[in-house]
């Protein structure tokens, strides 16, 4: 770091918030959960079937990844719908996807981050 150069450290809040988010995405369930709402909006029957689990864990994950805000739901008549709570979602997962692949295949950084 240059000298005189003040760095920007996140706030506790904002630590708080991304470590409970990493750590809700660091169970391979919910990670597949997600990454599906990325695509479009689900039940938790559809959701259970294409992560090939049963839907009573399904709605168990779900009810945590609500509770942090990391998916919303949509209510049609008595049937429940969820999706990826907003861009930021989509952009971590992505990310975290897109790095996993460079690491699997021993792929090169592509330079500092900005």
């Amino acid at each position: 770091m240059q000298e005189g150069a003040r760095l920007d450290m996140p706030t506790d809040d904002q630590v708080e918030v991304a470590v409970r988010t990493f750590q809700l995405l660091g169970d391979g369930t919910r990670l597949r959960v997600v990454w599906a709402l990325l695509h479009g909006e689900y039940s938790v029957g559809q959701l259970a079937e294409l992560v090939g689990v049963q839907p009573a864990a399904v709605s168990q994950h779900l009810a945590k990844l609500r509770l942090t805000r990391l998916v919303r739901t949509r209510r049609e008549g008595t049937r429940i719908f969820y999706a990826a709570e907003d861009v930021h979602v989509v952009q971590l997962l992505r990310e975290a996807l897109y790095h996993a692949d460079h690491v699997a295949q021993d792929l090169p950084d592509h330079g500092p981050a900005g």
